[in-house]
């Protein structure tokens, strides 16, 4: 009887101490799962954060497109002008070499 006695108390010690290791664990799996979602939900509002930046910066380059376009067409209208104004240039040059050969022929 004192062999029954003794397995008996063995195991009431380690349902004890089994529940107690399960009362711990889910202690530590709560606290686990409290740090996940907390950081979880950081990480979610610095992604709102972000997105929000993100959103604002789209806003303020959507606001400089008229001036973007307004730029874009100078360019392209200085690109143009130093070919035509040579072009012009040329013709007006050849003009003005005829003028002078016709003014030479008169004085003749």
């Amino acid at each position: 009887m004192a062999t029954n006695r003794a397995s008996t108390t063995n195991g009431t010690q380690n349902g004890l101490d089994k529940s107690y290791y399960e009362q711990q664990r889910e202690i530590l799996v709560t606290e686990i799962a409290q740090a996940r979602s907390k950081s979880l939900e950081l990480v979610l509002q610095n992604i709102n954060k972000l997105n929000r930046s993100l959103e604002e910066v789209t806003q303020v380059g959507n606001e400089f497109a008229p001036v973007e376009s307004l730029w874009s067409h100078f360019e392209n209208v200085m690109a143009k002008d130093p070919n035509e104004t040579q072009e012009g240039a040329q013709e007006g040059t050849t003009e003005h070499e005829g003028d002078e050969t016709e003014v030479t022929e008169v004085q003749k």
